[in-house]
């Protein structure tokens, strides 16, 4: 029986990029995007006009908004309102009925960003048979092709993957028996072995009890320190406010966007959600 999907990897690679979705030629060697630092920011991710319909009905609604390289930025917003419809539109699985997202720009450490998915927990099969390791090995898929085989450097990958985010000693543990914490621990750190430099989360603390929450927001602090580029599909306020950089609240279409403190601020949310406990 093949694994579901959530089991296959997930390169941005492996499906052909729609026209709508930009991004500059390839390089053989792409660093870090942000090594430069906060002085140097750049707008990583530019959506522009960006537009999603499902037949006649419109789920995103010309969008423009900009993700700085380096930032965690949460998508906030109602049900409904086409948050993760806009995620995977940035991975080029939605086709755009009108706009352009373009990823990266001119900078040459931008030469190629990586994307990488952290899904929904509600869309893994917990009990399909794999253990830790074999999951975060998936990373190195892309990279192989068709018929090159796990090398040295491969290997190496994996181990330093499992290695940040602690999973050495539960590598060889099936992934049903590990907290749900460790468990996106894993996902993560499949996106690390992929060498993805730009990471997109849906509802990444759903269903996590409150010291694995805890646990994943240490691990996203971290990589804002190391200048990794977070994109998030949230419904909590508190996380966001407590976790995050910059925010776009979304219904349909883009309410606002920019720094977490300016877009959730009471006053700014009584705007667009006068019942809102902000």
């Amino acid at each position: 029986m093949s694994p579901p999907s959530e089991f296959r990897p997930l390169p941005p690679g492996s499906r052909d990029t729609p026209p709508s979705v930009v991004r500059p030629p390839s390089s053989s060697a792409c660093p870090p995007c942000c090594d430069l630092g906060p002085a140097h920011q750049h707008d990583i991710i530019r959506l522009q006009d960006v537009t999603v319909a499902y037949g006649r009905r419109l789920a995103v609604d010309s969008v423009t908004a900009q993700i700085h390289c380096g930032s965690l930025t949460a998508i906030l917003g109602p049900n409904g309102a086409g948050k993760s419809t806009l995620l995977r539109a940035i991975l080029g699985w939605m086709p755009l009925s009108r706009g352009e997202i373009r990823i990266g720009d001119s900078h040459p450490q931008h030469a190629l960003p990586r994307l990488a998915y952290l899904p929904q927990r509600v869309d893994v099969d917990w009990d399909f048979p794999i253990t830790v390791r074999g999951v975060v090995e998936q990373g190195r898929y892309p990279a192989l092709g068709a018929f090159r085989r796990f090398q040295a450097i491969d290997h190496q990958l994996v181990d330093n993957a499992l290695a940040e985010m602690k999973l050495t000693a539960l590598q060889d543990r099936q992934i049903r028996a590990l907290s749900g914490g460790q468990q996106q621990r894993v996902f993560l750190a499949r996106a690390l072995a992929q060498g993805a430099d730009i990471f997109l989360l849906d509802e990444p603390f759903a269903g996590l009890d409150a010291p694995s929450a805890a646990e994943l927001a240490a691990v996203l602090k971290s990589w804002e320190q190391l200048h990794r580029t977070v994109v998030a599909v949230l419904h909590d306020l508190p996380m966001a406010r407590r976790v995050f950089s910059h925010a776009l609240l979304l219904d349909t279409r883009l309410l606002a966007s920019g720094p977490v403190a300016e877009v959730l601020a009471p006053a700014s949310l009584a705007q667009f959600y006068p019942a809102a406990n902000a």
